[in-house]
């Protein structure tokens, strides 16, 4: 089948989305589909990428401070692109901008759309100006009733699927995480990323992949981890990635007095990400914001137990005292205690909790994720979708074209004042 994903991150962008998007892709085709990811520009990318497996639209680079891209009107070259490449069905990545075009192709050419809610939306409006509670539950509603304009919704993780019908959603919801490829993450050298890190190959090592954004609560884990190194001088913490909290993550680790053991590694990719996950002796997760956490899948399929905050994606993953820790408590008391349990295990059960962990990847792992997603899209296309019909296919295009319009324009019209009229202490189901 002809696949087309509309997403407004994509490679080399590094996030959870992005790389959603790209191994999805990447292990269709390899099931022999044909996917096109329709996409912004971004900085760095490719000089040179297939036409028929990427079409770039112009963007504004770095919102709002952000590092995200976000796309301006291009209809004529998306237009010409898609029409030869011809899809079968839509898949949007997000309920807003290229996901708006999303709706518009699937109505006008009267194919199944699907929507994947990767992530909670209105825990990221202090990107926006002027965030407000009323903003956050603009954002609630308009994610709702985009996923209600949809065929079908992919939902990360079993308790996003249930945030999701309590808020409203009545289109059909499968709930199927993003496919790790747990070979890549096996075999890697620990040993390696600590010499090539300067970490002594004795030390108890802490470790963090992502971006360092706000959202992913990192002054926290920061606080947290000082602590618990503080109490134990042979301990270290790697953090691998880039963004704006990096200065002040450094900054609380230095005050701490442990910045001299905290290596930031910058963002990294292939054989050295594989050997930092292998050289890490426990995983941290301090985020609320995530729907499935992938980084954490990613850790287990390493062979490394987690501890995480106990939050919504993040317990769909971990089993607590099993392959790792919840910690229901936001103190760096709590979360240092967590990680206390795992260091001061007995080497045997130290193993055992890594096989688990090493178990709990394989639920995850690119294979049965996609074979999962495979069958969601031949049931779309079994199933259709009902569009506007006309004599001429011309009609049928303008009016198609005229009813997502109205859905777009009445979406935001009815989140707008559901949001404005809903009570200042509506805060919507707790995600906490």
């Amino acid at each position: 089948m002809n696949i087309a994903i509309f997403t407004n991150t994509y490679k080399p962008h590094v996030g959870g989305v992005a790389n959603s998007v790209e191994r999805l892709a990447r292990a269709a085709r390899e099931k022999g589909h044909r996917v096109c990811v329709v996409a912004p520009t971004f900085p760095d990318m490719p000089d040179e990428e297939d036409g028929n497996e990427v079409i770039r639209l112009p963007a504004i680079q770095n919102f709002n401070g952000s590092d995200f891209s976000v796309s301006l009107p291009a209809p004529l070259k998306l237009r010409e692109k898609l029409r030869e490449f011809d899809p079968d069905l839509i898949h949007a990545q997000h309920p807003f901008l290229l996901g708006d075009t999303a709706i518009r192709w699937a109505e006008t050419h009267c194919l199944p759309l699907l929507f994947t809610h990767h992530t909670m939306y209105e825990q990221y409006t202090h990107y926006v100006p002027a965030d407000s509670p009323a903003l956050k539950r603009f954002v609630i509603q308009l994610c709702t009733s985009y996923a209600n304009l949809c065929d079908h919704v992919i939902a990360p993780s079993e308790s996003i699927k249930r945030i999701l019908q309590d808020r409203g959603v009545t289109t059909p919801i499968t709930p199927i995480p993003t496919g790790v490829d747990c070979n890549q993450f096996q075999g890697g050298s620990g040993k390696r990323a600590r010499h090539d890190f300067g970490i002594p190959d004795q030390a108890f090592v802490l470790g963090h992949v992502g971006r360092l954004a706000p959202e992913k609560n990192l002054i926290f884990l920061g606080r947290a981890a000082a602590r618990f190194m503080r109490d134990h001088a042979d301990t270290w913490l790697v953090v691998v990635g880039e963004g704006t909290q990096k200065q002040q993550m450094q900054e609380g680790l230095e005050a701490a007095g442990v910045g001299d053991r905290t290596v930031f590694t910058g963002v990294q990719t292939a054989d050295t990400l594989v050997d930092l996950y292998a050289a890490m002796d426990v995983f941290l997760f301090s985020s609320r914001s995530e729907t499935q956490g992938m980084v954490l899948a990613e850790a287990m399929a390493a062979g490394v137990p987690v501890v995480g905050l106990d939050a919504n994606g993040v317990r769909d993953i971990i089993s607590h005292g099993v392959d790792g820790f919840l910690v229901e408590e936001e103190t760096p008391a709590a979360f240092s205690n967590a990680i206390y349990q795992i260091k001061a295990l007995p080497p045997a059960q130290q193993q055992d909790m890594v096989q688990h962990a090493l178990h709990k990847a394989d639920a995850f792992s690119k294979r049965n994720c996609l074979n999962k997603m495979l069958q969601v899209y031949k049931e779309s296309l079994e199933q259709g979708r009902t569009c506007s019909t006309g004599i001429y296919p011309s009609l049928e295009e303008l009016m198609g074209r005229v009813k997502a319009e109205w859905q777009l324009w009445s979406n935001r019209v009815s989140a707008a004042v559901d949001a404005i009229g809903a009570p200042a202490s509506e805060q919507g189901p707790d995600e906490s």
